[in-house]
């Protein structure tokens, strides 16, 4: 960890203030990921020290030179870095740190459930009861249990993450409490979530169900099909969790997961099931399940059994006939089984040169992109991360299909590309001149988002982030030096700090 001092952050600040009035790049990407209300004209120095804070883990400049004063600003900001990585699952980072600071979460009681301190929990509780439902941030304690992925890295203190469970329960937490997933939001994350879900914790979800906690979170069964396994669904199901209305069906064709699916149906998921109130602004997952199952690439037994369930192959969505949709995706297993039941419908001109593209063929004719309805403004971006499908993109961006503009989410395709994980089309898309300075609605970068794929995407494990962030470093984007120190991966981490030092000028 770098040395800091209260005055080399008020001189980085001061710098970076004066590099944003200048309209460098790299002092406008490093904004864009901790966006201000403010208009820029309006920032002034104070605003500069709040991004400089959040960039070392405080909320505000108060609280980093409150703690600075209190512990001397190297300790202040591991603390912070060490609960920042429990409560994200950076297990890693969480070894390091401990390894230097043995002591560091020593009489923090959060941090102490997290890691299974049970020792230490238990003597925490006997010298304050208080401390099992008092809040550390936006976590109490039991959540901060439910949330950690200590066990992971720590099988071995399986007994004492129960013990600790049981004890907390035994001095007053609640088994269904909940947290924002950020400042200002009302939808609270449940601790039944944050085992299951987020920890793939079977144990402890197991733990928690058997004391209560409400399997109908509204989070834990959507997630449970994101797992790999059918341990946490088969849990909830069984714990009468109820199927609709959480998605969880369309989340689990996302992953081609026929058992996930029939286990849904088998549990009371609708195969029609779709809100009406949405549609004309809905978001990209409330789509009809057969529209969900082409634009997925799911296999011809998943449409089987849709349609054995009683889906509908005449709904429309967003101005697109299920069949329509199949057609245009390619996903000939869903055309050829509503061709079957005497279901297709006549293509519209737009999705027949749409069709023809899917086919192999391309087309003379342009498409006329402002007539081709919304139903099929995401198509690049959603058959992108679909094997085998480079052919039919590259034809329809010969089609004339926009190939760089951002989705619902902000998200551009060479920006998917990257998260996915996906040298061969990153490459492709970095070919056509994308818009390589573009920041999304979550305010990532082209690079960030990669580093966010390389630790969230679900077949990170089969996919090459490492080449992706090579291409792109070679396309010349900003190298913050902040990302370099909050990436988890090894590799990924010594291939920045390489590129760093052999190109310095990149670095900002």
């Amino acid at each position: 960890m770098r040395d800091l001092s209260l005055d080399s952050l008020r001189l980085e600040a001061k710098r970076l203030h004066r590099a944003f009035i200048a309209r460098d790049p790299w002092a406008l990407e490093r904004l864009a990921q901790y966006p201000s209300s403010k208009a820029d004209d309006r920032l002034v120095r104070a605003d500069f020290l709040h991004v400089i804070a959040q960039q070392n883990g405080f909320a505000s400049w108060p609280t980093l030179k409150q703690a600075a004063e209190l512990q001397g600003l190297d300790r202040a900001t591991a603390l912070q870095k060490l609960k920042i990585a429990m409560a994200n699952g950076r297990n890693g980072l969480a070894q390091d740190l401990l390894a230097r600071w043995p002591d560091l979460a020593d009489g923090v009681f959060g941090l102490e459930c997290a890691l299974y301190r049970r020792a230490a929990v238990e003597a925490a509780l006997q010298r304050d009861p208080g401390l099992a439902v008092r809040r550390a941030g936006p976590r109490s304690p039991i959540l901060h249990l439910a949330f950690s992925k200590w066990h992971q890295a720590h099988p071995e203190l399986h007994k004492d993450m129960l013990a600790i469970a049981d004890l907390l329960l035994a001095h007053g937490a609640d088994v269904n409490d909940g947290a924002p997933y950020a400042p200002g939001e009302t939808h609270l994350l449940s601790a039944l979530y944050g085992a299951l879900g987020h920890a793939d914790n079977m144990p402890l979800a197991r733990w928690f169900l058997d004391h209560g906690a409400d399997p109908d979170d509204g989070e834990s069964l959507y997630h449970a099909t994101e797992l790999g396994h059918h341990d946490g669904l088969r849990l909830l199901l069984a714990a009468g969790a109820n199927p609709q209305g959480t998605n969880a069906l369309l989340r689990a064709m996302d992953f081609d997961d026929v058992q996930a699916v029939a286990l849904l149906l088998q549990h009371g998921a609708d195969a029609n099931e779709f809100n009406p109130a949405e549609v004309g602004g809905e978001t990209p997952w409330v789509i009809p399940a057969l529209h969900q199952a082409a634009r997925r690439g799911c296999c011809a037994e998943m449409v089987d059994l849709l349609l054995d369930a009683g889906a509908n192959p005449m709904r429309q969505h967003n101005g697109a006939s299920a069949y329509g949709f199949a057609r245009a995706y390619g996903h000939h297993p869903l055309a050829k089984a509503i061709e079957a039941r005497g279901m297709a419908i006549e293509l519209t001109a737009q999705e027949q040169l749409l069709a023809a593209a899917a086919e192999g063929r391309d087309s003379a004719a342009q498409i006329e992109w402002s007539a081709v309805p919304a139903a099929y403004h995401e198509i690049l971006r959603e058959l992108l991360p679909l094997p085998g499908r480079l052919p039919h993109i590259k034809r329809l961006v010969r089609l004339g299909v926009p190939f760089d503009a951002p989705g619902s989410e902000g998200l551009t395709p060479v920006q998917i590309a990257g998260w996915e994980g996906l040298p061969e089309m990153l490459e492709y898309f970095l070919s056509l001149g994308p818009n390589l300075g573009h920041v999304n609605a979550y305010g990532g970068t082209l690079l960030s988002t990669i580093l966010h794929g390389a630790e969230h995407c679900p077949t990170r494990d089969t996919r090459d982030h490492a080449t992706c962030l090579t291409l792109v470093l070679q396309a010349g984007v900003p190298l913050p030096r902040v990302q370099i120190g909050h990436v988890d991966r090894d590799d990924l981490r010594v291939l920045l700090e390489d590129w760093g030092e052999q190109h310095h000028e990149q670095v900002v």
